[in-house]
This record gives structure tokens, sequence and C-alpha cells, in this order.
């Protein structure tokens, strides 16, 4: 990436100094940070900070959260959460993320069911499921679709299981993401016009939004982004935040939350209600911040894994303040 991001530099050098910063959201909380720490051991690089949102920043801290933001926002019955508190949990510790233990790992099933597979919108619990309640099985004409991007409970066995019986099989597997529609980005970059003025040449493949078997086929090379940050903030250079849109599922907001807790950096700023003006309704509480030295983490009240499309207001509000330095 940074092989790429410096030749536009060369060839647009009236950017060169301009100030660099680097944001993406879901897996980029992977990416980004592996990118910055690269990033910055190049000089010519103008590197200023980062921003995350709703980042994929620890598997083990995502599952373990998930499992608590389920049952607090009422998804999951006092069956199952008994269940997951004698058989997940010892010494008010409870590991969600690769226990052994046989009756936890069928209730941590019946969890990530819930959650992922069972209607309910895993980027905006609150929003509906695009297309309808899917069944157990979807398919299109002759292709079986498979909704789970395999981010979490990964160390389920029975993930492992499904996915290696529908490679065996033969069958023709889409992956697409739950509860989304993704008609209009597939309509256009399938559109043959399109393709041509993309210089896509015809011999390669109908474009699609998620590919089953790069999907099944990736390294995940890092299960925490630790170090990385460590790595970063250790230079006290580059102005970091991690926030989240507090519905989302897919990377909840209590996971990235402790991850920042656990960088142990020092606190500057306790957590607090952050605001937006918005005009005639006057200034509402958009979300809730927490800053450390050269970190913050912030919450956005109602929004999903796509924070922008939910709440564009209050998105606009807090990059407009972190990019200017300015207090959320």
């Amino acid at each position: 990436m940074t092989s790429l991001m410096r030749p536009m530099t060369q060839r647009f050098p009236e950017y060169k100094d301009n100030e660099l910063f680097l944001t993406g959201e879901s897996y980029a909380g992977i990416y980004i940070p592996t990118l910055a720490v690269l990033v910055m051991q190049d000089p010519s690089m103008n590197l200023q900070g980062l921003a995350v949102g709703n980042g994929l920043s620890s598997y083990e801290q995502n599952d373990n959260s998930l499992v608590y933001f389920a049952y607090y926002h009422g998804l999951l019955g006092n069956r199952l959460w008994s269940s997951l508190q004698t058989h997940c949990c010892s010494q008010n510790t409870c590991n969600f993320y690769d226990n052994k233990d046989p009756e936890c790992v069928t209730s941590l099933q019946e969890v990530s069911r819930i959650v992922g597979n069972s209607g309910l919108n895993i980027y905006n619990l609150y929003a509906p499921c695009a297309g309808g309640v899917p069944g157990h099985l979807r398919f299109e004409k002759d292709t079986v679709v498979v909704q789970d991007l395999g981010n979490l409970f990964t160390r389920l066995p029975i993930k492992r299981t499904w996915h290696q019986a529908l490679l065996r099989s033969g069958v023709r597997v889409h992956m697409d993401p739950p509860c989304t529609n993704t008609t209009a980005p597939s309509t256009y970059l399938n559109n043959p016009f399109v393709r041509k003025a993309l210089h896509i040449p015809e011999q390669l493949p109908h474009w699609d939004l998620c590919n089953f078997l790069v999907n099944i086929q990736y390294r995940r090379l890092y299960q925490s982004m630790n170090s990385q940050y460590l790595k970063l903030l250790a230079t006290q250079k580059y102005r970091i935040l991690l926030y989240n849109g507090d519905v989302d599922m897919a990377c909840n907001f209590l996971g990235d939350e402790w991850f920042v807790d656990s960088l142990n950096q020092k606190m500057e700023v306790q957590r607090r209600p952050w605001l937006v003006d918005y005009g005639d309704s006057g200034e509402q509480i958009a979300g809730f911040v927490k800053e450390f030295s050269h970190i913050a983490f912030l919450t956005i009240k109602g929004a999903g894994h796509m924070v922008p499309t939910d709440k564009p207001q209050a998105a606009l509000t807090m990059f407009s303040r972190f990019l200017n330095k300015q207090p959320y």
C-alpha cells in the first residue's frame, strides 16, 4: 500500500506536504493500524493520525463483548444466559472466544445463530433486515448464498465444518453480507459499459461484493492490533480516534472500548457525553467520549456499523473536530 501512496505524491507533488490521515471502518480495524505502522517509517509521508470506525481491533474482545451486548439488549433468554455463565465462565471471568467446554461451545453456537443468522440486522440492531428474515439456507437459482463473513466466533468448530463441507460439495457458493441490499453496486460494477470504462478484461469473472473462495482461503495474520497501536502511541506524534456506532453487532462498541482501555494509556478526559447542535432541536447528546494521551474512544448514539450513513450530522461533527484538533 505504501508503494502505491508514494507514486501519488510524486505524480501530484503539490500534495506532498499536506497532512495525511488514514481512515477506514470495519476490517479497516486491521489494515489501517498495520498500514500506519509502515507509513510512519517513511519520513516523506506527513502522517498526522488515523481514525477507525466500528473496527475489528481484537477478535477475542469482539467475541467476548458481543455476548454481553446481546444479553443486555434482550436478545438472549435467561436459560441460554445461565448456560453461558455456567459453562463458559469461572472465577468471575468468561471466555466466549476459544472455550473448549462442549456445553459452552453449544451455547455459543446458539448465540452466533441469534446474532448473525436469525434475521436480526447485525450491522444495526434496530434497522430492518433487507429482503426480510432469511431462511436457514438461501438459494439463488443454483447457488447457495452464505451470509457469514467469518469474523465472529471464528473458533467455533461448526464454522470451519460448514465452510469445508460447502467447498467439498462442489456447489456454487455466493457470499453476501446479511440484511444488506447489494443490488446497486453489483448491477453497476457488472454493467459491460462500466467494465469497459474501468478497463476490465472481458475474460475476468463476474464481480462479487464478497468472494467465498477468497474468504475461506484468507489467512488472518493478526488476532489483535495491540502491538500496532502501542507502536504508534509510543511516538507521541499521532492523533488516533476509535469510534463506534453503539447499535452495531458486527464490531460492537463495548469490545472496542475494552480494547482502547487495554492499551493502558494515560487518561486525560473522563468518559462524558459529547454534543451536536441540531439547529431547531438545539444541542443533543450524540454519544459518549473518553480521551487518553493521543487516543480517544467515542460512541455515536443510535448508529450502526456505517456511522455516516446512520448519523451523518454527528459523523460530520466528529470528523471536523478530529481533524481540527477541537474538543469532542
